[in-house]
């Protein structure tokens, strides 16, 4: 059964599914990173305001599987562009009968002006998410004279009516995990740092719009016909993932995944845009380069990432990044 937040639903309600109630400051960036220790879960948040746009990053580690969420009266309108990076849940809200279903590395934009209702997480791995909200006036003025989907989904907001981009939630982009990580790890002085995250925002909603409208146009390859199919693709991705010290030939991760090498090949570069060995190689580096950012060493970072000297991950490094891990710790 579900369990209601009480007392400590105040400070928590931003997090495990993006309730927008953190007002818009007036300051140009306000930011502030806090730890939450509750009876229900372990949270690390990184929330940054700026007019217009509140983001909201986290790391959670559920205690219990069921959560209830209960409606609260002062919450701004805003638009969110969701981003879970790993983990995943399910939250039903009651006021619209809907159900939203997030999983590791998906990515869509909702419109929920009220919840009410219960959200299922899974207790055993870590979820983390990044979250964009923007003021309702905001996205109203970005939409205009954009996609079609997202004129529709405006529409819908500015009439209160519930709407997400698409049914189903679309993979993240490593366009889109720069972004978050440009976002995250900005430096510069505040009137520029408020430029930065502002454009890096509306970048995202740009390259969310564009993703939606190229998965609406682009004919799926046929390994991908199957609802087996492609929940064997996921399994094999995040098997990459949490394999990613000594990952599996493509081989015995066909065999792991239950489909042929032909099928495993084709329907991952279909799914993810990208051949297995070319999204490993990319989530490595992304995830080295935030590790250098937090101030792991460069040889933690080879050795935990699995490469076999540090000469041969700073060479990998440089020719994504175009610049050396030593420079990007200065």
């Amino acid at each position: 059964m579900g369990i209601n937040v009480g007392k400590d639903y105040g400070a928590w309600k931003n997090v495990g599914g993006g309730f927008d109630d953190v007002p818009v400051k007036s300051a140009l960036v306000t930011e502030r990173k806090e730890k939450y220790n509750f009876s229900f879960s372990d949270a690390e948040l990184v929330q940054i305001n700026i007019p217009g746009i509140y983001i909201v990053y986290g790391d959670i580690l559920f205690k219990q599987e069921q959560i209830y969420f209960r409606p609260t009266d002062d919450v701004p309108d805003m638009i969110k562009l969701r981003f879970t990076l790993s983990g995943g849940g399910t939250i039903f809200n009651q006021v619209n009968r809907q159900q939203y279903v997030f999983g590791s590395n998906q990515q869509n934009i909702i419109y929920m002006p009220q919840l009410d209702g219960t959200g299922e997480y899974d207790t055993k791995h870590s979820y983390r998410f990044f979250e964009v909200h923007f003021s309702k006036d905001k996205f109203l003025q970005l939409s205009e004279n954009s996609t079609r989907a997202l004129q529709i989904l405006a529409d819908y907001a500015d009439r209160g009516r519930y709407a997400q981009l698409s049914e189903q939630n679309l993979p993240i982009s490593w366009a889109m995990q720069n972004c978050i990580n440009d976002i995250l790890h900005c430096n510069y002085a505040e009137g520029l740092k408020r430029m930065l995250i502002e454009s890096k925002c509306v970048e995202l909603l740009v390259l969310q719009a564009e993703a939606f409208e190229q998965a609406i146009t682009k004919k799926q390859p046929e390994t991908l016909n199957s609802t087996y199919d492609r929940d064997c693709l996921y399994y094999a991705r995040d098997y990459l993932i949490e394999h990613i010290h000594e990952p599996p030939s493509v081989a015995e991760l066909a065999k792991l995944c239950g489909l042929n090498e032909f099928k495993l090949k084709q329907g991952f570069k279909g799914l993810f845009d990208n051949s297995i060995f070319g999204y490993l190689s990319d989530y490595r580096l992304n995830y080295a380069r935030e590790l250098l950012l937090e101030g792991t060493s460069i040889k933690s970072v080879a050795f935990m990432l699995g490469y076999s000297s540090v000469p041969h991950f700073s060479n990998a490094f440089r020719k994504k990044f175009a610049v050396t891990p030593g420079k990007l710790k200065r």
